[in-house]
């Protein structure tokens, strides 16, 4: 019984920490998977749907010209990044994708907004002619 007890103290700890690691986490973490993820999609392709729907879902708050400058920037806290640049751009497209997709912290996820993820994937491609 003793041992029980132990063990379920020392899994309740351990649960406890992990999810408090997680919840504080200080970098972005992309799961590998979608590090390595290739884009289905073609980027020269369907370029004023992708500019489409960064209006329509990500200008707001990340700005016309992808400075982070966006109307409702004031209200988010963490930073919102600059599409612009090279640190940005270096990022894999399914890096990108993984971020638009589930967001962290203020960034919200788009899978239920956003259900279809050729949509996402556009955008991604949008994001691309922001380059510096």
């Amino acid at each position: 019984m003793k041992t029980l007890k132990t063990l379920l103290i020392l899994g309740i700890v351990s649960f406890t920490f992990y999810s408090f690691t997680t919840v504080l986490q200080d970098k972005w973490v992309v799961p590998e998977k979608y590090v390595t993820m290739k884009n289905p999609t073609d980027p020269a392709a369907d370029k004023a749907i992708g500019k489409a729907l960064y209006s329509k879902h990500c200008k707001s708050c990340h700005g016309k010209e992808g400075y982070g400058d966006g109307p409702k920037a004031k209200d988010v806290e963490g930073d919102l990044g600059d599409f612009s640049s090279e640190e940005y751009q270096a990022q894999t497209d399914g890096e990108l994708f993984y971020k638009t997709s589930f967001g962290w912290e203020d960034m919200p996820e788009y899978t239920k907004k956003m259900p279809d993820d050729e949509d996402r994937w556009l955008i991604v491609n949008y994001m691309r002619t922001l380059a510096e």
